[in-house]
C-alpha cells in the first residue's frame, strides 16, 4: 500500500515536472520570438535610414549638377540656393540617424565610463 502511494506521488509529481519544463519551454520560446522581433524592428530602422541615405546623395547630386548646368555665365555655384536643398534635408537626416542609432552614434558604447577612469586616472597623478 505504502509503496503503490509512493508510486502515485512520484507520477505527480513526474507530471508537475513535464508542466514546469513545458512552461520553461514556453517562456523560452516566448523570449527567442520576442527578441527575433525586437531585432526585425531594428534592422527595419536601419534600412530605412540608409534608404533615406541614398535617396539623399542620389537626390542631392542630380539637383547640384542640374543646378551647375543651368548657370549663367556669369553665376557661381555658391550660392545659399543652390546648397539649401542639402543643407536643410542634411539636417533631418542628421535626426533620423539620431533616432535610429541613439546616443551610441555619437560618444559610443563605454565612453561615459572611459571618461571618468581617465578624469580618475589625472586626479591620481594630480595627488601622487
Amino acid at each position: 500500500m505504502m509503496n503503490a502511494m509512493l508510486t502515485l506521488t512520484e507520477n505527480k509529481m513526474e507530471k508537475y515536472k513535464n508542466i514546469d519544463e513545458n512552461y520553461s519551454n514556453a517562456q523560452a520560446n516566448f523570449n527567442k520570438e520576442e527578441a527575433y522581433l525586437r531585432a526585425k524592428k531594428k534592422l527595419d530602422k536601419i534600412k530605412g535610414f540608409y534608404w533615406h541615405l541614398a535617396s539623399y546623395i542620389v537626390v542631392n547630386i542630380f539637383l547640384i549638377v542640374m543646378i551647375t548646368i543651368n548657370l549663367d555665365y556669369d553665376e557661381s555655384i555658391w550660392q545659399f540656393g543652390a546648397f539649401a536643398t542639402p543643407l536643410f534635408w542634411g539636417i533631418g537626416l542628421a535626426f533620423h540617424a539620431m533616432g535610429v542609432f541613439g546616443p551610441d552614434l555619437l560618444f559610443g558604447k563605454g565612453w561615459e565610463e572611459r571618461k571618468i577612469d581617465e578624469y580618475m586616472d589625472k586626479d591620481k597623478r594630480h595627488w601622487e
